[in-house]
């Protein structure tokens, strides 16, 4: 059987380097190369796209929608940037949201989400599609990440022998409430605003920790009532596990499933039953990124799912 001919654009990079790393373990795959030379020039990168079965975008944002244009409309696209996550004719690649995995089967055009846009879009979702958290309900959000998300010039700053004092610390960021997830938060949610977002970056390599708190007098519905609905929704899912009310352990580190492509949901609730907070463990670089990439991959070319992913 012939091999799928793929391209990795932007391999240099922390996601497309662990896409070139699961695709070089694997015999279905033809992997095509572009010279040092023609690494930045935008026509040679299109001809070489405009050869492959699917290639992976791993570049930013203005690479991404530079080299789009140029690529003949049936060549299978799955973009890592933020470039195409809220274009109208582009996929979301979140499969485990209802009409997505269809979708993607015969998609040539699909965004990877963003890791923290992950975590949040996993708990709510499911919940406003459902009807039973209201798209006005004013959302907070709060995310903590291992450093490997801030790109190399981050990591080399943390590996730095002669570091700031500050990079011991946990680091909010995104202190003007402008972070680059927000529009696909809102979006794929169909929120009428977009949540308030507190991003954090902290000295541990990769792992990720997002929750999101609820006043259930003003959502309307019982923690039992959300927490059975998420587990409903995500029955059958290999990829995404919903733990039961309450099983929460005292801790729970945000680096728990650094090297898994799978997430996890905890929700959890007050003694008193009026609040509540949902929890979702990923990491940064699996399900955050390449695992969630490879995973769309592997639908849209009628692969096992799974394949390739460390459950």
């Amino acid at each position: 059987m012939a091999k799928y001919k793929i391209f990795v654009d932007g391999s240099s990079g922390t996601t497309g380097l662990r896409i070139a790393d699961r695709l070089a373990a694997r015999d279905e795959f033809e992997i095509l190369h572009i010279s040092e030379a023609d690494r930045k020039d935008v026509n040679a990168r299109a001809a070489v796209i405009n050869q492959s079965d699917l290639s992976f975008l791993c570049l930013p944002d203005a690479a991404a929608r530079e080299v789009v244009p140029l690529l003949r409309p049936d060549v299978r696209i799955l973009d890592t940037s933020t470039a195409h996550r809220t274009a109208p004719d582009w996929v979301y690649g979140l499969p485990e949201l209802h009409g997505k995995r269809d979708a993607l089967r015969t998609a040539n055009r699909v965004a990877v989400p963003g890791c923290y846009a992950t975590g949040f879009i996993t708990l709510v979702a499911p919940l406003v599609e459902l009807g039973l958290l209201a798209a006005d309900y004013p959302l907070t959000c709060h995310g903590l990440s291992g450093y490997s998300g801030a790109g190399k010039s981050g990591i080399a700053q943390y590996r730095d022998p002669e570091r700031d004092i500050a990079f011991e610390s946990p680091r909010p960021y995104g202190l003007t409430l402008d972070h680059k997830h927000l529009p696909e938060m809102q979006k794929i949610c169909g929120l009428a605003e977009p949540p308030v977002f507190c991003p954090i970056v902290d000295d541990y390599y990769c792992g990720m920790e997002v929750t999101v708190p609820l006043r259930l007098d003003l959502v309307g519905h019982s923690a039992e009532e959300l927490a059975t609905a998420l587990q409903e929704y995500y029955a059958g899912e290999t990829m995404i596990k919903v733990h039961a009310l309450g099983t929460a352990p005292k801790f729970l580190p945000a680096n728990t499933l650094a090297g898994k492509d799978t997430l996890e949901i905890y929700p959890t609730v007050s003694p008193d039953g009026k609040r509540m907070l949902l929890i979702s463990l990923l990491d940064n670089l699996g399900k955050g990124s390449s695992g969630a990439a490879v995973q769309c991959m592997n639908i849209m070319l009628g692969l096992e799912e799974t394949k390739g992913l460390e459950l």
